[in-house]
């Protein structure tokens, strides 16, 4: 913190700072302790002959000064700055009853966070309402008895030794710790416990946040979350949880297993990469880029998935938007709800190919497929050679099932039509 952000912060607080020289001028000055510009000179006036005597003895250069009825704590000189004798001091307003005072006992009844002082004996010096809540009462039933009188002895017992930490180490403790409400439940804070000076005692303060609520939906989100990744692991469907820009968050054993590698080795990659050419592959994106906006909620589409084989199978595919977002989605569940046979790479089909295999299927003669996609015989003979070929199946019925297998044509529907939904022609 420099010295221009120091000074802003002091003009809040109820304290004055100034520099003087050897004569005991003053240089500069500030604070919030003094609301005019009379006041702090006379203040200074009257420390003068303190200050005199603190200047040749610097073990007496802090005391406690009385000033218009209220108290503070003088520390003159706090060093020597540059040359000619300058010197820093500070005075910090300690009396009880000061406007700041009173600022903070209303700010800290009016603050959400439970607040308490205790002495080394366990007994409440000041407490604040959101504490004394926590016991269903005011802080003046609470202010004065010992932390057995609220507390069961077991949490007492904890409470105190937390205590006795604190007073003997002499440093502040953050720490989350579990105790009774008064109906018996059992509840968690969250805060900081720390020695305090109140008159010439060390004592204990304490500032905690009540985290019950919060803890148990975390633990309510855990078990969730442990729930969906048991089934996720054990219900055998392929599935695969995707972030909006298209890597792979989690990956089920069985999605790994229908790609040929490890679950490990899916998380982090790019979805599209495991995804074949395809001519669906557009509207797939689209679709996706719906789901992203919350145009859509979820779809279902077909795709030709490759594993780490170069393997090639085709694949109905969910997906499912996640998240609250009204604008976008944060993630996307995509499951495999049908799968083909894993295959090699075959060379992409013409629409009329695929036509030819779909009527096939049917079971038309060559005559009946030249008629209905008004072709010659010789030109359904010569596809059905070249789909042979292309397809490795010597006979008609080896070359539709080889087109089912294949993918190319989809096993859910009837009459037979084209796997790729958005391929042309491609319905019966």
């Amino acid at each position: 913190m420099d010295e221009t952000t120091l000074k802003a912060l002091l003009e809040h607080l109820p304290v004055y700072w100034w520099e003087a020289d050897g004569q005991l001028r003053v240089i500069d000055s500030g604070g919030g302790a003094f609301i005019d510009s009379r006041t702090p000179q006379r203040f200074l006036e009257a420390m003068r002959q303190d200050f005199a005597a603190s200047w040749h003895s610097p073990e007496v250069s802090h005391w406690q000064a009385r000033f218009d009825g209220r108290v503070f704590d003088v520390s003159w000189p706090l060093d020597e700055v540059g040359c000619g004798g300058r010197a820093r001091g500070l005075a910090l307003e300690v009396s009880a009853g000061t406007a700041a005072g009173r600022r903070f006992d209303a700010f800290a009844d009016f603050a959400p966070a439970a607040a308490f002082i205790r002495d080394e004996d366990g007994r409440y010096l000041w407490t604040n309402h959101a504490y004394a809540h926590l016991y269903g009462t005011t802080p003046g039933n609470v202010i004065g008895k010992h932390v057995q009188d609220l507390d069961s002895l077991a949490d007492a017992a904890q409470f105190l030794a937390l205590d006795r930490e604190i007073l003997s180490h002499g440093r502040s403790v953050r720490h989350t710790l579990t105790y009774h409400r008064s109906d018996g439940t059992s509840a968690y804070a969250a805060g900081h416990r720390f020695p305090v000076l109140e008159g010439s005692q060390t004592c204990v303060a304490g500032i905690y946040v009540d985290i019950t609520d919060y803890t148990r939906a975390l633990d309510q989100r855990r078990e969730a979350e442990e729930s969906l990744h048991a089934l996720r692991d054990h219900s055998g469907l392929p599935c695969a949880l995707i972030s909006a820009g298209g890597r792979i968050q989690q990956a089920s054993a069985a999605a790994a297993e229908l790609l040929q590698t490890r679950p490990s080795d899916l998380v982090g990659r790019r979805a599209h990469t495991v995804l074949a050419p395809a001519p669906e592959l557009d509207l797939l994106h689209r679709r996706w880029n719906d789901l992203i906006a919350r145009r859509r909620r979820r779809f279902e589409t077909s795709a030709v998935l490759v594993d780490a084989r170069g393997h090639q199978r085709r694949a109905r595919l969910h997906l499912t938007t996640v998240g609250r977002s009204s604008t976008r989605a944060a993630e996307v569940w995509a499951v495999v709800t049908h799968q083909g046979l894993a295959h090699e790479a075959h060379p992409p089909l013409t629409a009329s190919q695929i036509r030819i295999l779909s009527l096939l299927a049917v079971g038309s003669s060559n005559g009946e497929i030249a008629t209905s996609l008004h072709l010659s015989r010789q030109t359904v003979d010569y596809h059905l050679s070249r789909l042979r070929d292309l397809l490795g199946a010597a006979t008609r019925p080896a070359l539709v099932a080889r087109a089912y297998v294949l993918g190319i044509l989809s096993p859910q529907t009837w009459p037979p039509r084209s796997a790729t939904a958005t391929h042309p022609l491609s319905s019966a």
